[in-house]
């Protein structure tokens, strides 16, 4: 008899319990948290991280608290997939990431046949939204919207200059690169280098060689951070003063651990610096007495999560569908980043790109300010 209630109430227990499980929220944050795209993945985990603990604190979702579930993609397109098929299979409702188009853009195919909505802070190649596809955001521009920004400023100020192009063979730097050259091609512009390098390549000397040979003034750059800042050592280090032009993909203060002082006076395309936005004010100071700069894709991580959790408060459920349709129909969304808006294909509403220059701070480290 003793032993028959014993078993009673420990059922009761873990029914209990199973109970406060299943009520968890699951969102998945997938991204490289390792690789040499690690930091951008660091910025989409902290971002999510903080939002979740933010809204949680505040009475979660319709009453339910959310658990972030961590997905290391390795910004592999293969990987990002075997991220997105755990996902579904664990149970997750939500996915903010991932980092790189060419594994947004496969792993979105399994969120949308599984009943996931997916936000993207960083993901920027048109093609990602552009499929038809429910369940694709993004918080951040497009390569169409960020090229036109960059194709202009080199018309405008390299108009006489003889540019090379080139880009790392992957979605989005390909992507961003040849969005570059179509804008300034129509402007009557016209690269005099056009190619490909390989994602991990440590010795760029050939491709340095024909940059000589064409007395190339200014390297529009489409890829990431790692190849840029060997790209541009190399270059100074065989005599070449052409500086680099490159997009979102090198947004991070590691860039000038790699390139050393060959950073100075480079220049990029990125959205105005959430970081200076006056409501977000409290949640920087957060983050930095943490000890994490929020620099990037940080806040646009935070951003994704806040826009999800609004939609699915106003549409009064967590079915995710649901929440797809409210984000699109309703808004704008009060975010960390401002106030977002979304159209039927989940892009943002409004322009997001300015001009950067790489130079050094009043602390005598190279980073980025808005010109």
């Amino acid at each position: 008899m003793k032993k028959s209630l014993l078993s009673a109430v420990a059922l009761t227990a873990m029914v209990a319990f199973s109970g406060s499980a299943w009520a968890d929220i699951l969102v998945g944050v997938g991204g490289p948290v390792t690789g040499p795209n690690a930091a951008f993945g660091a910025q989409l985990q902290k971002g999510a991280e903080q939002a979740a603990a933010d809204i949680n604190a505040a009475g979660g979702i319709n009453g339910e608290m959310i658990k972030i579930v961590l997905g290391d993609d390795v910004s592999d397109a293969k990987q990002g997939v075997s991220v997105a098929n755990k996902f579904a299979s664990d149970g997750v409702k939500y996915v903010i990431g991932h980092f790189n188009s060419g594994v947004s853009i496969p792993a979105s195919e399994v969120y949308a046949e599984n009943g996931i909505l997916q936000v993207s802070p960083a993901s920027t190649n048109p093609v990602f939204t552009e499929r038809g596809l429910w369940n694709t955001f993004r918080t951040c521009g497009r390569d169409d919207q960020q090229g036109g920004v960059a194709g202009k400023y080199i018309v405008d100020n390299f108009k006489d200059g003889k540019i090379a192009i080139v880009h790392d063979k992957t979605p989005y730097g390909q992507g961003l690169a040849d969005e570059t050259k179509k804008a300034m091609n129509e402007a009557g512009l016209k690269e005099v280098i056009y190619e490909g390098v390989t994602p991990g390549d440590k010795d760029y000397s050939a491709l340095i060689a024909k940059m000589k040979q064409a007395g190339v003034t200014l390297v529009y750059w489409g890829g990431l951070h790692t190849e840029a800042g060997l790209i541009m050592r190399q270059m100074k280090d065989q005599g070449i003063q052409a500086p680099m032009m490159s997009g979102d993909g090198i947004v991070s203060n590691e860039l000038a651990s790699i390139a050393g002082d060959a950073v100075d006076g480079t220049l990029m395309t990125f959205a105005p610096d959430p970081r200076k936005n006056p409501a977000a004010t409290e949640l920087v100071e957060k983050f930095r007495k943490s000890g994490f700069e929020p620099e990037a894709y940080t806040l646009y991580a935070y951003a994704a999560l806040q826009v999800i959790a609004q939609a699915a408060e106003k549409a009064g459920t967590t079915e995710s569908e649901k929440v797809a349709e409210t984000i699109k129909s309703s808004g704008p969304w009060k975010t960390a980043i401002g106030e977002l808006g979304f159209d039927e294909k989940g892009d943002i509403t409004r322009p997001d790109y300015v001009m950067y220059k790489w130079g050094k701070g009043a602390d005598g480290k190279y980073t980025y300010t808005e010109m």
